[in-house]
């Protein structure tokens, strides 16, 4: 297993969708263990493979609290299937925006649809925690960031911030 390095806005890579995958291979099953090992070391609740520069619709997620034990769940392909008709409002960060937590309103409850790392199709009833990552990476797969909730002047402004970032790093 490898620490993939994670990329920042404002790559554009972030905006792509990501393209399903065909089947869990053996290279599936790899850069599953890699973004779990990748998410662990950052730290995190969630991955997707685009935010590490993998145009595929694979997430890694592991929602259990601090005195839980480990509770690592690979996702290829996920789909909503079921969304619950409450709310809940939570912070979100995103480790491919650093520093940034921006409270977003989602359904509280989900049901996902997925391939397991073994190549079977799974469902999954998610609830709190697990059902906003679950949401948060999904997004990540098609394009979206935790900043497109967030007014156009706000967005800008941190965006703005990390281009400027990016610029210091360089020189």
């Amino acid at each position: 297993m490898a620490v993939l390095p994670i990329i920042t806005i404002p790559d554009p890579v972030l905006r792509k969708i990501s393209d399903p995958v065909e089947r869990v291979d053996d290279a599936v099953v790899k850069l599953m263990d890699d973004m779990l090992e990748t998410m662990y070391d950052a730290p995190g609740v969630g991955l997707a493979a685009v935010q590490v520069g993998i145009l595929k619709r694979v997430v890694v997620i592991d929602a259990a609290k601090d005195d839980e034990p480990p509770n690592p769940i690979a996702m290829a392909n996920p789909e909503l299937i079921a969304v619950g008709s409450t709310t809940r409002v939570h912070e979100e960060g995103c480790l491919s925006i650093p520093d940034v937590h921006v409270e977003i309103e989602r359904p509280s409850t989900v049901t996902v649809r997925y391939i397991d790392r073994y190549g079977k199709e799974q469902e999954l009833a998610a609830d709190g925690l697990l059902a906003t990552a679950i949401q948060h990476e999904i997004d990540h797969l098609d394009g979206q960031l935790i900043i497109d909730f967030l007014s156009r002047l706000k967005r800008d402004i941190i965006i703005r911030k990390f281009k400027k970032q990016v610029r210091t790093s360089g020189d």
